[in-house]
């Protein structure tokens, strides 16, 4: 009886083991899950553009107030995303401001460099890891419109508050349509899986 019963709970694992090991192995970003990112991206660049639009034709210097009602919302919007989805997102730039979105690695490198090189790139997918995690990259550019000069214009232009608080900073000298960095989105295989499970 005992043996029946232990064979019977090993049985049990094994079966709950394979169900949720085996498809979180198996299972890519769908093309719906490819489509969500690429829409959710699309929306936080429109947010990232309305926002900079205020400043267009703005007289007053621009204050740290004006950044957390501009830029504020585009990073607060983009870890909304990344912890609904389970995804990591993040904005990166060559010539960062703030030295979180430097790049990390040699592909977000590369990546940058292929924008750089091709102004008509819009996005691209690519396979790859992060910490071990196999999963999808999705990378895409962001231009500069013209609010963002307002901060992102000349160095000699820049408001009193971004010099005082960024003495690392890079992000200046733009003109319209500069490539000023990219949002890069990674979907590991197994928040794919979770996602395609609970649908």
């Amino acid at each position: 009886m005992r043996r029946i019963l232990m064979v019977g709970i090993s049985l049990i694992w094994a079966i709950a083991l394979n169900c949720t090991i085996a498809p979180v192995a198996q299972a890519n970003a769908s093309p719906e899950q490819l489509a969500k990112a690429v829409e959710a991206i699309e929306n936080l660049d429109a947010l990232r553009s309305g926002l900079a639009s205020t400043l267009e034709g703005q007289t007053a210097p621009p204050t740290a107030e004006t950044m957390k009602a501009v830029c504020k919302p585009v990073g607060m919007e983009a870890k909304r995303i990344a912890q609904t989805e389970g995804w990591q997102l993040r904005q990166v730039s060559q010539k960062y401001r703030n030295p979180e979105h430097r790049p990390q690695n040699a592909t977000e490198l590369a990546v940058l460099e292929q924008f750089s090189a091709n102004p008509e790139l819009q996005g691209l997918w690519q396979r790859g890891q992060v910490n071990g995690q196999p999963g999808m990259h999705y990378f895409r550019r962001i231009n500069v419109s013209p609010g963002c000069l307002a901060c992102h214009g000349q160095k000699s232009r820049r408001p009193k508050f971004v010099a005082d608080n960024y003495p690392e900073d890079l992000a200046y000298d733009f003109k319209p349509g500069d490539l000023r960095g990219m949002y890069a989105t990674f979907i590991p295989d197994l928040a794919a899986a979770l996602t395609e499970s609970g649908s």
